[in-house]
């Protein structure tokens, strides 16, 4: 039903070419994060936490669609008018919450691309994690030096990557149709299956993605020619986000999906080295191998994402642009200092998502209070029943936040 609020007889776009930005979006819909946290969930709770999934890709649909209409309609974008809007301390402490939740970013998807080579090719986490610093950085020159388009190219071939190696797992053992419809009834089952779904909605609904996505549409599609109306663009935008989105969810949920079906109750599944010998012991050597390749494809990408993220957000609310490699080296420390200090990594994998998670509203209030300005939005201004969904999204996250650390400290 949320999703139906924004693709009511949408007009197909005029131009193919105005797909894309929400494919470079979708990419950390399926990072390393998720795959712990779905992989976990489904481990842990079997079909439960199914809703969750389902749940937290709709409202994705619902957050990305604005992101990327304040973009589109003001040709700036969130950090940008944050920026231009908060005083100067409020601004810094703004952006360094922004910046901790860039630093869990970085912590799950470059642990999750150096476990990946470690499966792969026996790496070191340590080299392994330099390794995906280096080639994500080689995937973001693509688009300095060729352009965005062909960075959302290059994306949707990583996507199609993880597809493949997501999916397999249930060609090889399809999950009980009975369970799946049990999974969505909405339910909890104690303080783990909380804060895995604190996690999975951290892992979902990425505050530094609603940052990024908003400044893509105002580069981009924000550049409107004689012959593209506002209309067509905001057209095109609904046709990409639910796409990509509906792409993305399906991957997450087929994780999930795959893990309740051949490896719940199985011990082990609390690493994800621990889940890959499983799935070579329970569906076999090739399916591990398209599940390993498909990690590193998501640490790759999504590791590129999350530093383009960070760098428009260190823009839009300092005002300031550091060079991508100096960012990426700082960014990166508290990667290898949890490799370092051998934590488990799907542990801090998991950690992470929560911390995105409790970050979220601070990207998702000031997005829905811009957007349902008018001021602001002139005449494509939210309209009442987006601005209540939006808001009972927000409102959702909250209180999920709160009950996750009431519980904790209890």
């Amino acid at each position: 039903m949320l999703v139906c609020v924004f693709v009511r007889a949408p007009r197909l776009p005029t131009s193919v070419g105005l797909l894309g930005p929400a494919f470079i979006a979708a990419v950390a819909y399926v990072d390393p994060g998720n795959v712990a946290t779905n992989v976990t969930a489904g481990a842990t709770f079997g079909y439960a936490l199914v809703w969750v999934v389902v749940l937290a890709n709709a409202m994705a649909v619902v957050v990305q669609y604005l992101s990327a209409k304040l973009g589109i309609v003001t040709g700036q974008s969130l950090a940008t008018h944050m920026g231009d809007t908060l005083p100067r301390p409020a601004r810094l402490a703004y952006w360094l919450q922004a910046e901790g939740v860039a630093v869990a970013t970085d912590v799950a998807e470059v642990v999750g691309g150096a476990v990946a080579l470690s499966l792969l090719f026996d790496l070191p986490l340590l080299l392994g994690a330099v390794v995906t610093v280096v080639v994500s950085m080689a995937v973001l020159r693509v688009g300095d030096r060729f352009g965005q388009s062909t960075l959302e190219r290059v994306v949707i071939g990583f996507l199609l990557l993880i597809a493949a190696g997501f999916t397999a797992g249930l060609f090889v053992a399809p999950p009980d149709p009975a369970g799946v419809a049990e999974g969505l009834v909405p339910r909890f089952d104690g303080t783990e299956s909380l804060l895995l779904s604190s996690a999975i909605i951290g892992a979902t609904v990425m505050p530094h993605v609603i940052y990024l996505h908003s400044g893509l549409t105002a580069g981009r599609l924000g550049v409107r020619g004689q012959r593209r109306t506002v209309a067509e663009l905001l057209a095109a935008t609904r046709v990409d986000v639910v796409v990509a989105l509906l792409v993305a969810g399906t991957l997450n949920l087929a994780l999930l999906l795959t893990a309740a079906t051949s490896l719940a109750g199985k011990e082990g599944t609390d690493t994800l080295d621990g889940v890959h010998a499983l799935m070579t012991s329970e569906l076999g050597t090739g399916v591990a191998l398209l599940f390993a390749v498909a990690l590193l494809g998501s640490g790759l990408a999504s590791t590129s994402v999350g530093c383009a993220a960070g760098a428009e957000v260190m823009q839009g609310l300092l005002h300031r642009r550091v060079p991508l490699a100096l960012r990426r080296t700082v960014t990166v420390i508290p990667a290898l200092v949890v490799l370092a200090l051998g934590i488990e990594p799907a542990r801090a994998l998991v950690v992470s998502q929560v911390v995105l998670s409790i970050g979220i509203p601070f990207a998702l209030l000031p997005l829905l209070w811009l957007t349902a300005r008018r001021s602001v939005m002139g005449s494509w201004v939210n309209r009442p029943v987006t601005t209540a969904v939006a808001a009972v999204i927000a409102a959702l996250v909250v209180a999920l936040n709160l009950s996750l650390l009431v519980l904790t400290f209890a």
